[in-house]
């Protein structure tokens, strides 16, 4: 039940990495009238990211925690969850999305759901957009997982370029143009969609940008994710600054 006080649209729970610092700022500047994010961390305790052994690591240590995160932010009764990180909702293929999913729904004690995974194939979708190239912050391991899950949902994947950035933390700290100069790398004439993973890269606006410049749809995760959460929970409001997913569909 929405909190009529100061969300009388929605509350939406976002749980997201301790490490992380660009889901709320980009969710913040997405925000519609009459809803709230309200934020439940995954302790990390180790944000080394330098091999696909720590990175592998790492993903077994967030799933250790994220329990205990969002039974944190249940306690203030949203009505809506948003995963506010990417790399585990895309790990093991459709099958494995789905499992998360559901282990997410459980621990909410039922909550709907929005994963980046589920937004940039419904963002895809709606584009009409088969044909991708794909950045991440990742190393090997998490682009082979990101790459598995979205051949394995029908899509051509042209290419995809792991930033390989060193830990959790450093994946912020990524300049524009070189996410600009990844997506390039990616891109190509036959090429309908550019996609961006890794919530923690600011690269909502940057995507917009390169959108307008490249006349092709540029999907940065945490806009996907945004607006999947909204559209799912009927908010139909349009945000222009952030590209033609949010703008128009």
């Amino acid at each position: 039940m929405p909190n009529y006080h100061f969300s009388p649209r929605g509350s939406f729970a976002v749980i997201l990495p301790s490490t992380n610092v660009a889901v709320e700022a980009e969710y913040g500047q997405m925000l519609v009238p009459g809803i709230s994010w309200h934020s439940g961390r995954i302790l990390i305790r180790d944000p080394v990211l330098d091999s696909d052994a720590k990175f592998d690591q790492f993903m077994i240590d967030l799933r250790k925690e994220i329990g205990n995160a969002v039974e944190n932010v249940m306690t203030a009764h949203p009505d809506f969850m948003v995963m506010g990180m990417s790399s585990e909702t895309f790990w093991g293929g459709k099958a494995g999305a789905a499992k998360f999913e559901a282990l997410m729904k459980d621990l909410s004690g039922g909550l709907d759901i929005t994963t980046g995974a589920q937004a940039v194939n419904a963002a895809l979708g709606k584009l009409g957009a088969k044909r991708i190239g794909i950045i991440t912050p990742y190393q090997t391991v998490g682009d082979e997982q990101v790459k598995a899950y979205m051949t394995e949902c029908g899509y051509d994947v042209a290419a995809i370029h792991g930033l390989k950035c060193p830990t959790a933390k450093a994946i912020a700290d990524v300049p524009p143009e070189v996410l600009k100069d990844a997506f390039r790398k990616v891109d190509g004439p036959d090429v309908e969609a550019l996609v961006q993973a890794g919530t923690n890269l600011f690269c909502a606006k940057v995507a917009a940008e390169l959108e307008a410049e490249l006349g092709k749809p540029v999907i940065a995760i945490n806009t996907a994710t945004v607006w999947h959460a909204y559209r799912t929970h009927g908010i139909e409001d349009k945000v222009k600054g952030f590209g033609c997913l949010l703008e128009k569909y």
